[in-house]
């Protein structure tokens, strides 16, 4: 397979895009961390910008729900951002103080958990704008970023637990120690293959854990890669950033890894998603959106 990049610059200044989503509309969201806004590109290349209530509300992940609603951390206000069709923007209050919600993601029930990296917990919002929290057992873990599992659970990583951390949506919470020491898991993501895929930072590896804990890792050829975020393909595949390799990574479910280095030098690619065709999507912190698109 050959595949070709194209960029694409964010029109406002000092964006600093960072998390990237599927919308249910067929474009592509976007956090904008220096510029805190919520940002939207359309498979034409089409991008607008919506400025965020709150100001450096520190706008990190993003994830669009099963009812079309688009909703985003703000790790620095301490608050979950939605955002509906229309352009309506609502803002929900974490109730543990100085939480630093991060990771976020829709659960089979409907409600849209995230992790909160300060505080060391998990929690879930509903609908209707109902928070409850759920307290690991480590409360200096760091948890990352979470998904949903095939088993229905979720899943997350733990960046200074050195574990991968799973709950289900009454609260039972299990963790898996990473073989490797020192890891530092970021991003996550359910695979093709049911199992859960994870990028370890500082471990310059891809993990893979089963739905019964069995972990294995596979080492990442550029030597420094700072693998960031993953998210699965539809060709039996997943992808990942690289932040340090300045790279966009592919791994299919056998472990055969392949790496695409991106045009432009020091992009500081981050937050990745697939969309339904198979272009891969990513969010570039230089300002601008990357695209992987394979020739025909």
């Amino acid at each position: 397979m050959k595949w070709t990049f194209r960029e694409y610059k964010v029109p406002m200044p000092d964006s600093g895009p960072y998390g990237m989503a599927c919308g249910q509309d067929g474009a592509l969201w976007f956090t904008e961390q220096k510029g805190n806004r919520l940002g939207r590109i359309t498979e034409c290349g089409e991008i607008s910008s919506f400025v965020v209530p709150t100001p450096q509300a520190g706008v990190m992940s993003v994830v669009a729900d099963s009812r079309g609603d688009v909703w985003f951390t703000e790790y620095h206000a301490n608050k979950i951002g939605r955002w509906k069709p229309g352009g309506v923007f609502a803002e929900y209050d974490v109730p543990t103080l100085n939480a630093a919600p991060f990771g976020l993601t829709e659960g089979p029930d409907g409600a849209i958990w995230f992790t909160e990296m300060n505080t060391g917990k998990i929690g879930k919002i509903s609908p209707a704008g109902e928070i409850a929290e759920y307290a690991l057992p480590n409360t200096q873990s760091f948890p990352s970023f979470i998904t949903q599992g095939s088993d229905g659970a979720l899943w997350f990583t733990l960046n200074q637990g050195n574990k991968i951390g799973r709950i289900t949506v009454e609260g039972k919470i299990t963790e898996f120690d990473i073989p490797t020491p020192q890891s530092g898991p970021v991003g996550i993501a359910n695979g093709p293959d049911g199992a859960l895929w994870f990028v370890e930072i500082m471990g310059n590896k891809i993990g893979r854990i089963t739905i019964g804990g069995e972990i294995k890792e596979y080492a990442i050829p550029t030597p420094n890669a700072r693998p960031h975020a993953i998210a699965p393909g539809i060709r039996g595949d997943l992808w990942f950033t690289e932040w340090g390799g300045n790279r966009i990574g592919r791994i299919t479910i056998d472990g055969a890894m392949t790496e695409y280095l991106i045009p432009t030098d020091m992009a500081e690619p981050h937050g990745i998603a697939v969309s339904e065709n198979g272009d891969v999507w990513f969010a570039e912190e230089c300002d601008k959106i990357g695209r992987l698109i394979m020739e025909k």
